[in-house]
């Protein structure tokens, strides 16, 4: 029996201890006030463009029901990270149990897969959009749009459950320190005293096939949408076009960009101060910027928020002429 199986059964871990960002007291009460704005307007944000999408018939099309969906996933990667994080900040005992932390680590990967694959997803929405426009209705159907959905949100489920479950079965004997601000993967299977390099396998395994697909797939879609922007011969057609595709592609870029940094591409020699800045940008900052990014890069979506914003403040207007009528 490997060595690092030999451990003391009374010497099991039930808690860990985050050490998230070492920092004077001081620092620790800015950081909560920063992330708590920070979290505030991920969530505002996110619900925003949900309730626009659902309230405004013109946003009612496959490409604005993926993109609730987004939304959605944006709001839940952030619960899952941010609250807790802010918890610590102003707290004296960093800890969480052995089950609060792989299953915050579960929720953490099922909704950023779900996400990776969802990407994907709008992209090729947008190149049916685009590329085969008099067959767009009858491909991307209600039916069709939902169950790209549902096949995004079970990808995501089933390909984080099995190391999930391999994770909830490793022993934990000390030490019960994880230098994160969050349970991650990597930093948890480094304090198990069980052999994890099957798992690091499996999840290496996972995380190259759903990351590299889905990249592949969203560049080979955008490659065609952009050959075929190139040939609408109208400078109207060719912006209206690139726009709905614009925001897509730098939130796509975004994320592909620092979830292969952080799980496919070998990085042991760099710092992990490094690989908690790129974490912190992946799991909070993204999530804040999607919002923004849609409702600035999409005419539709803007159009639609001006005009919600315009009839709310028209409803406030007569609300107070009507108060003032009931005084009289």
């Amino acid at each position: 029996m490997p060595a690092k199986l030999l451990f003391n059964q009374s010497s099991v871990v039930t808690e860990f201890i985050l050490l998230g960002f070492p920092v004077v007291w001081e620092l620790d009460v800015l950081f909560f006030i920063v992330f708590l704005i920070i979290y505030v307007l991920t969530v505002s944000g996110n619900v925003t463009i949900i309730s626009i999408t659902l309230t405004d018939c013109r946003l009612h099309s496959p490409m604005y029901f993926f993109l609730c969906n987004l939304s959605f996933l944006d709001i839940m990667m952030a619960t899952a990270i941010v609250p807790k994080m802010m918890k610590d900040f102003i707290s004296l005992e960093k800890t969480v149990s052995v089950a609060g932390c792989i299953s915050q680590c579960y929720f953490y990967f099922f909704f950023g897969t779900t996400e990776v694959i969802l990407l994907a997803v709008m992209s090729l929405d947008r190149y049916v959009a685009i590329c085969i426009p008099l067959r767009y209705s009858t491909i991307m159907s209600i039916q069709t749009s939902f169950q790209l959905g549902l096949a995004s949100w079970a990808g995501g489920f089933f390909s984080v459950l099995s190391p999930m479950i391999i994770i909830s079965w490793l022993p934990f004997c000390g030490p019960n320190v994880i230098d994160h601000f969050f349970c991650d993967f990597e930093p948890l299977i480094n304090i198990s005293c069980a052999d994890t390099h099957l798992l690091e396998l499996v999840k290496f395994v996972l995380s190259t096939v759903v990351l590299l697909c889905s990249l592949l797939f969203t560049i080979l879609s955008y490659l065609y949408i952009i050959i075929t922007i190139l040939h609408i011969p109208s400078s109207s057609g060719w912006k209206k076009a690139f726009s709905t595709s614009a925001s897509h592609i730098t939130v796509a870029s975004i994320f592909y960009g620092s979830a292969i940094f952080m799980y496919i591409v070998p990085n042991k020699e760099l710092s992990f101060s490094l690989k908690k800045a790129v974490t912190l940008q992946t799991a909070v900052f993204t999530h804040l910027l999607n919002p923004f990014i849609y409702t600035l890069r999409n005419q539709q979506v803007r159009d639609a928020l001006r005009d919600t914003t315009s009839h709310i403040l028209r409803g406030s207007n007569a609300f107070r002429v009507n108060c003032k009528l009931s005084r009289q």
